[in-house]
């Protein structure tokens, strides 16, 4: 089987040569581009399996790649590379449709983690006979493992729908946030929290519309609730 290739997409060159060196050692196939044209133009062209896009680029942001690469129905996938934990949390109510979010700077171990989960992610733990069929208006097909409102599939990134089981497993309880991460990630090496909060905010605008919420707490963790 050939080698999934993976773009990434950063000014940094030092932080470039960073990520090829231990994604390389995974046996990933790597290429580099620096601005965001480039971007564009080697998704056309090598067809990436992933993308590791930072959100500031010369010429295009990340933003407006994610936006266009949907807007063409191009799904493939993406982890969002943000400057800093305090840019990722500013930026969680800006639409962005990104597989999985990391904040600068980060633990090579842990990147190489999420990498994982997006391109061979595993059976979550909670088990889907584990799983209550339904919270208020959310229900959980067992069979084709697909969450439903009103008989209507929703349509989310794999490791929301990882989240979400999770959540809904423990329903009316409180998660906590390391619990989350190793059950949605499944590897002890993802540790930023700020992109648990990412996804959650995902997660509640999908679950709007069938009067359902995730509480957050601190130190708590996080709770569905209906």
């Amino acid at each position: 089987m050939p080698a999934q290739s993976i773009l990434l997409a950063d000014e940094d060159a030092s932080l470039l040569e960073v990520e090829r060196f231990y994604l390389e050692r995974e046996g990933f196939r790597i290429f580099s581009v620096k601005s965001g044209f480039d971007v564009l133009n080697s998704v056309q062209n090598i067809h990436p399996d992933l993308i590791l896009l930072a959100m500031k680029l010369p010429g295009l942001g990340g933003f407006e790649i994610c936006s266009r690469l949907r807007s063409e129905n191009n799904q493939v996938p993406v982890m969002a590379i943000f400057a800093s934990e305090v840019e990722m949390i500013q930026s969680i109510n800006i639409p962005l449709d990104a597989d999985d979010y990391l904040a600068k700077p980060f633990p090579p171990r842990e990147m190489v983690a999420r990498v994982k989960a997006i391109l061979h992610p595993q059976k979550p733990r909670s088990s889907h006979k584990e799983v209550s069929n339904a919270i208020g208006a959310l229900k959980f097909d067992s069979r084709t493992g697909d969450f439903k409102i009103k008989d209507r599939v929703v349509q989310m990134r794999s490791l929301d729908h990882d989240l979400l089981l999770c959540l809904m497993n423990a329903a009316g309880k409180f998660v906590s946030p390391d619990h989350l991460m190793r059950a949605t990630w499944g590897a002890d090496d993802v540790r930023q929290t700020a992109s648990v909060d990412a996804h959650v905010a995902r997660l509640q605008n999908l679950l709007s519309g069938c009067r359902l919420k995730i509480v957050i707490d601190s130190q708590a963790g996080y709770k569905l609730e209906s």
